[in-house]
Protein backbone atom coordinates (compact mmCIF):
# COMPACT_ATOMS: atom_id res chain seq x y z
CA UNK A 1 0.00 0.00 0.00
CA UNK A 2 1.51 3.48 -0.88
CA UNK A 3 1.57 6.21 1.77
CA UNK A 4 1.10 9.97 1.05
CA UNK A 5 3.08 12.48 3.51
CA UNK A 6 2.07 16.09 3.00
CA UNK A 7 4.89 18.95 3.72
CA UNK A 8 3.24 22.62 4.06
CA UNK A 9 6.08 24.99 2.33
CA UNK A 10 5.69 29.18 1.63
CA UNK A 11 2.55 30.45 3.37
CA UNK A 12 -0.04 27.48 2.26
CA UNK A 13 1.25 25.41 -0.31
CA UNK A 14 1.49 21.79 0.07
CA UNK A 15 4.17 19.26 -1.51
CA UNK A 16 3.88 15.90 -1.26
CA UNK A 17 5.17 12.24 -1.25
CA UNK A 18 3.85 9.26 -2.13
CA UNK A 19 5.73 6.17 -1.00
CA UNK A 20 6.29 2.49 -0.95
CA UNK A 21 8.14 0.39 0.80
CA UNK A 22 11.29 1.53 -0.47
CA UNK A 23 10.63 4.29 -3.58
CA UNK A 24 8.44 7.68 -3.22
CA UNK A 25 7.73 9.98 -5.98
CA UNK A 26 7.85 13.84 -5.29
CA UNK A 27 4.77 15.59 -6.17
CA UNK A 28 5.03 19.82 -6.51
CA UNK A 29 7.86 19.39 -4.19
CA UNK A 30 8.40 22.78 -2.95
CA UNK A 31 9.13 21.56 0.88
CA UNK A 32 13.03 20.50 -0.21
CA UNK A 33 14.95 20.45 2.78
CA UNK A 34 11.73 18.62 4.45
CA UNK A 35 11.17 15.83 1.81
CA UNK A 36 15.05 14.95 1.46
CA UNK A 37 14.63 14.64 5.60
CA UNK A 38 11.85 12.24 5.13
CA UNK A 39 13.37 10.32 2.14
CA UNK A 40 16.66 9.62 4.52
CA UNK A 41 14.75 8.83 7.97
CA UNK A 42 12.41 6.53 6.09
CA UNK A 43 15.23 4.91 3.94
CA UNK A 44 13.74 5.32 0.36
CA UNK A 45 14.96 6.46 -2.73
CA UNK A 46 13.47 9.26 -4.82
CA UNK A 47 12.46 7.93 -8.46
CA UNK A 48 10.51 10.61 -10.14
CA UNK A 49 9.47 14.14 -8.98
CA UNK A 50 6.27 15.38 -10.52
CA UNK A 51 3.89 18.13 -10.78
CA UNK A 52 0.38 18.94 -10.66
CA UNK A 53 0.83 22.24 -12.85
CA UNK A 54 3.45 24.37 -14.25
CA UNK A 55 2.66 27.19 -11.96
CA UNK A 56 5.96 28.54 -10.12
CA UNK A 57 4.79 27.87 -6.55
CA UNK A 58 4.59 24.11 -7.16
CA UNK A 59 7.67 23.82 -9.67
CA UNK A 60 10.11 25.55 -7.47
CA UNK A 61 11.36 22.43 -5.72
CA UNK A 62 12.25 20.67 -9.13
CA UNK A 63 15.82 21.22 -9.28
CA UNK A 64 17.37 21.31 -5.90
CA UNK A 65 15.60 17.83 -5.13
CA UNK A 66 16.35 16.63 -8.43
CA UNK A 67 19.94 17.61 -7.97
CA UNK A 68 20.25 16.64 -5.06
CA UNK A 69 18.47 12.85 -5.27
CA UNK A 70 19.17 12.09 -9.00
CA UNK A 71 15.33 11.59 -9.64
CA UNK A 72 13.83 12.12 -12.77
CA UNK A 73 11.08 14.86 -13.20
CA UNK A 74 8.78 13.95 -15.81
CA UNK A 75 6.67 16.75 -17.76
CA UNK A 76 3.15 17.36 -18.04
CA UNK A 77 2.81 15.48 -21.42
CA UNK A 78 4.80 12.48 -20.52
CA UNK A 79 2.76 11.91 -17.42
CA UNK A 80 -0.47 12.29 -19.60
CA UNK A 81 0.81 9.70 -22.16
CA UNK A 82 2.05 7.41 -19.60
CA UNK A 83 -1.46 7.31 -17.77
CA UNK A 84 0.34 6.20 -14.70
CA UNK A 85 3.26 5.81 -12.95
CA UNK A 86 4.34 2.65 -11.16
CA UNK A 87 5.62 2.73 -7.32
CA UNK A 88 6.82 -0.43 -5.65
CA UNK A 89 4.70 -2.51 -8.04
CA UNK A 90 1.27 0.16 -7.40
CA UNK A 91 -0.29 2.35 -9.78
CA UNK A 92 -0.12 6.19 -9.04
CA UNK A 93 -2.90 6.88 -11.73
CA UNK A 94 -2.43 10.11 -13.65
CA UNK A 95 -5.99 11.83 -14.71
CA UNK A 96 -6.23 15.39 -17.05
CA UNK A 97 -8.14 18.08 -15.04
CA UNK A 98 -8.11 20.96 -17.34
CA UNK A 99 -9.33 24.87 -15.92
CA UNK A 100 -6.99 26.37 -13.41
CA UNK A 101 -4.54 25.55 -15.98
CA UNK A 102 -4.86 23.76 -19.10
CA UNK A 103 -1.82 21.67 -17.55
CA UNK A 104 -3.52 20.39 -14.91
CA UNK A 105 -3.08 16.82 -13.65
CA UNK A 106 -4.71 14.83 -10.67
CA UNK A 107 -2.74 11.99 -8.64
CA UNK A 108 -4.97 9.00 -7.85
CA UNK A 109 -4.17 6.02 -5.51
CA UNK A 110 -5.99 4.00 -3.57
CA UNK A 111 -9.03 6.18 -2.63
CA UNK A 112 -6.81 9.27 -2.48
CA UNK A 113 -6.84 12.46 -4.69
CA UNK A 114 -3.73 14.73 -5.20
CA UNK A 115 -5.68 17.45 -6.63
CA UNK A 116 -3.33 20.31 -6.78
CA UNK A 117 -5.62 24.07 -7.68
CA UNK A 118 -8.26 22.32 -9.38
CA UNK A 119 -10.33 21.03 -6.16
CA UNK A 120 -8.85 22.41 -2.89
CA UNK A 121 -10.37 21.81 0.67
CA UNK A 122 -13.24 24.10 0.70
CA UNK A 123 -13.11 25.86 -2.74
CA UNK A 124 -11.90 25.28 -6.39
CA UNK A 125 -9.21 27.16 -7.92
CA UNK A 126 -9.47 30.07 -10.16
CA UNK A 127 -9.58 29.63 -13.80
CA UNK A 128 -6.21 31.27 -15.30
CA UNK A 129 -6.95 29.15 -18.64
CA UNK A 130 -10.15 30.39 -19.53
CA UNK A 131 -12.04 27.72 -20.09
CA UNK A 132 -14.58 27.39 -17.78
CA UNK A 133 -16.03 24.45 -19.82
CA UNK A 134 -13.20 22.27 -19.43
CA UNK A 135 -12.83 23.68 -15.99
CA UNK A 136 -16.54 22.50 -15.07
CA UNK A 137 -16.05 18.90 -16.64
CA UNK A 138 -12.78 18.36 -14.82
CA UNK A 139 -15.04 18.97 -11.52
CA UNK A 140 -17.93 16.79 -12.89
CA UNK A 141 -15.12 14.23 -13.15
CA UNK A 142 -13.72 14.52 -9.61
CA UNK A 143 -17.46 14.23 -8.26
CA UNK A 144 -17.62 11.02 -9.68
CA UNK A 145 -15.34 8.99 -7.39
CA UNK A 146 -16.96 7.37 -4.09
CA UNK A 147 -18.14 10.12 -1.44
CA UNK A 148 -15.06 8.53 0.58
CA UNK A 149 -12.09 9.46 -1.53
CA UNK A 150 -9.83 11.78 0.45
CA UNK A 151 -9.02 14.92 -1.17
CA UNK A 152 -5.79 16.46 -0.87
CA UNK A 153 -5.25 20.01 -2.11
CA UNK A 154 -2.45 22.18 -3.54
CA UNK A 155 -3.04 25.04 -0.96
CA UNK A 156 -4.71 25.32 2.23
CA UNK A 157 -7.66 27.68 1.65
CA UNK A 158 -10.05 26.22 4.26
CA UNK A 159 -10.46 29.59 7.09
CA UNK A 160 -10.92 31.99 3.85
CA UNK A 161 -13.46 29.49 1.93
CA UNK A 162 -15.54 29.05 4.72
CA UNK A 163 -15.87 32.37 5.78
CA UNK A 164 -16.61 32.90 1.87
CA UNK A 165 -19.32 29.46 1.83
CA UNK A 166 -21.06 31.38 5.41
CA UNK A 167 -21.78 34.79 2.91
CA UNK A 168 -23.04 33.29 -0.47
CA UNK A 169 -24.78 30.43 1.38
CA UNK A 170 -25.50 31.17 5.26
CA UNK A 171 -28.11 28.15 4.96
CA UNK A 172 -25.43 26.04 4.75
CA UNK A 173 -24.10 27.05 8.45
CA UNK A 174 -24.67 23.62 10.36
CA UNK A 175 -22.16 21.83 7.58
CA UNK A 176 -19.51 24.63 7.19
CA UNK A 177 -19.40 24.67 11.25
CA UNK A 178 -19.37 20.69 11.27
CA UNK A 179 -16.03 21.31 8.49
CA UNK A 180 -14.38 23.55 9.81
CA UNK A 181 -14.55 21.17 13.16
CA UNK A 182 -12.49 18.58 11.27
CA UNK A 183 -10.04 21.03 9.57
CA UNK A 184 -6.44 20.94 11.08
CA UNK A 185 -3.88 23.17 9.86
CA UNK A 186 -1.62 19.90 10.84
CA UNK A 187 -2.73 17.98 8.26
CA UNK A 188 -5.22 19.26 5.58
CA UNK A 189 -7.74 16.69 3.99
CA UNK A 190 -11.30 15.90 3.80
CA UNK A 191 -13.88 13.64 2.31
CA UNK A 192 -15.18 14.56 -1.28
CA UNK A 193 -18.66 14.06 0.88
CA UNK A 194 -17.32 16.49 2.92
CA UNK A 195 -16.62 18.73 0.11
CA UNK A 196 -20.09 17.80 -1.55
CA UNK A 197 -21.89 19.41 1.79
CA UNK A 198 -19.88 22.74 2.56
CA UNK A 199 -17.51 23.49 -0.52
CA UNK A 200 -19.99 26.08 -2.21
CA UNK A 201 -18.53 25.46 -5.40
CA UNK A 202 -19.53 21.79 -5.98
CA UNK A 203 -23.12 22.88 -4.94
CA UNK A 204 -24.00 24.92 -8.12
CA UNK A 205 -27.26 22.57 -8.32
CA UNK A 206 -28.23 23.02 -4.67
CA UNK A 207 -31.44 25.05 -4.59
CA UNK A 208 -30.20 27.52 -1.88
CA UNK A 209 -27.43 28.70 -4.19
CA UNK A 210 -29.56 28.66 -7.12
CA UNK A 211 -31.99 30.93 -5.27
CA UNK A 212 -28.93 33.44 -4.43
CA UNK A 213 -27.86 33.11 -8.11
CA UNK A 214 -31.14 34.11 -9.00
CA UNK A 215 -31.47 36.60 -6.78
CA UNK A 216 -28.22 38.61 -8.50
CA UNK A 217 -29.52 38.20 -11.84
CA UNK A 218 -26.90 35.35 -12.60
CA UNK A 219 -28.39 33.29 -15.23
CA UNK A 220 -29.34 29.37 -13.77
CA UNK A 221 -30.94 27.68 -16.77
CA UNK A 222 -28.21 24.96 -17.27
CA UNK A 223 -25.48 23.46 -15.21
CA UNK A 224 -22.68 25.10 -17.55
CA UNK A 225 -24.76 28.83 -16.49
CA UNK A 226 -24.99 27.40 -12.92
CA UNK A 227 -21.52 26.92 -13.11
CA UNK A 228 -20.43 30.07 -14.74
CA UNK A 229 -22.54 31.71 -12.03
CA UNK A 230 -21.39 30.21 -8.70
CA UNK A 231 -17.84 31.33 -9.92
CA UNK A 232 -19.15 34.71 -10.40
CA UNK A 233 -20.38 34.75 -7.04
CA UNK A 234 -16.82 34.44 -5.97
Amino acid sequence: MLTITQFRYGADNFAYLVAGPTTAVAIDPGATEAILDYLTTHGLALSHVVNTHTHADHTSGNTPLIQKTGAMHLDFQTLLEAGSLTIDGEKLLIHHTPGHMPDCLTFENQGCLITGDTLFNGTVGTCFSGDMESFLKSIIFLLTFPNETLIYAGHDYVAESMAFARIIEPENEAEIAAYLARYSSDHVVSTLAEEKRANPFLRFNEKNLIATMKKRGLPVETELQRWLSVMELY
